[in-house]
């Protein structure tokens, strides 16, 4: 592994004398280094992310492949993806060290088990149409970086995520971002502004792959799920927006046809014709 930028001593002392005010505006003061990190790192998401686009676009899957919190997040975004796009269950995929046992609980030393993260995605059977980005904050993760090492020398694009510079899973990716928050609040603590920034890494990455499969419209989630009240309501004033009708006619659009780009383009055809 490179620079041990997450391992590094926090700049605060002596956490435990601090009042709870004070220790509130230390982790703030620290979380708003995160966005400008990120920033930095586009340069090296767009070239990622116009490759996932154009793999998906012939039928290819993207994965996300972690240990911890970096696996949680990992999981997070993907069980988003259909529910907020539309897209069909199975093209973004999460997968933790330990198995779905550990997003609740830690499996001990599953993070360190080099062979296993490339016998999780194997059981997906990848194509060269797939993408696989492993997320690390200490970019040394055995299962992130075992799983990654496979995936290319099987000819699978591979990404990563890590909060290190230097680090084992960037040497085995195709589009590696290493983005450095520098030390956490509490020593070692990668789950706060080290996991703060792959989660703002991953709705970006998401979020730019969606709109660029054609999931939204204008600033519309046009093929989101209807999957309950809130959204039914969401989508109704989407299409009252969109065609500039009332919200009777909407929402029964919006029943008739089960999604908003189905119900603005059958309106739109009805009277066209």
């Amino acid at each position: 592994m490179g620079n041990t930028v997450t391992e590094s001593a926090s700049n605060y002392q002596h956490l435990e004398k601090l009042s709870v005010s004070e220790l509130l505006q230390g982790i703030n003061a620290e979380d708003k280094k995160v966005a400008l990190a990120v920033e930095l790192c586009i340069p090296k998401i767009v070239p990622l992310v116009e490759s996932i686009i154009k793999k998906m676009k012939t039928g290819g899957r993207l994965f996300y492949i972690g240990a911890g919190t970096s696996g949680r997040l990992g999981i997070v975004d993907a069980s988003e993806c259909p529910p907020t796009y539309g897209i069909e269950h199975g093209r973004v995929v999460g997968i933790i060290a330990g198995g779905d046992m550990a997003i609740r609980k830690a499996v001990e030393f599953a993070e360190d088990d080099v062979e296993q993260g490339w016998k999780d995605l194997a059981a997906y059977t990848l194509t060269v149409n797939d993408t696989v980005i492993g997320i690390a904050a200490s970019g040394s993760t055995p299962y992130v970086v075992g799983a990654l090492q496979q995936c290319r020398a099987n000819g699978i694009t591979t990404g990563c995520i890590a909060c290190n510079t230097d680090t084992n899973v960037a040497k085995h990716s195709d589009f590696a971002i290493e983005c450095l928050v520098g030390p956490e609040f509490v020593t070692g603590s990668t789950r706060m502004k080290a996991g703060t920034a792959q989660k703002l890494l991953l709705n970006m990455i998401s979020t730019s792959v969606m709109i660029g499969l054609g999931h939204v419209k204008g600033n519309k989630m046009v093929d989101m799920q209807l999957s309950n009240n809130k959204l039914i309501a969401r989508g109704t004033m989407m299409i009252m927006d969109e065609l500039k009708i009332d919200e009777t006619l909407a929402a029964d659009l919006l029943q008739q046809h089960g999604s908003v780009r189905k119900a603005v383009d059958a309106y739109i055809m009805m009277r066209t014709k």
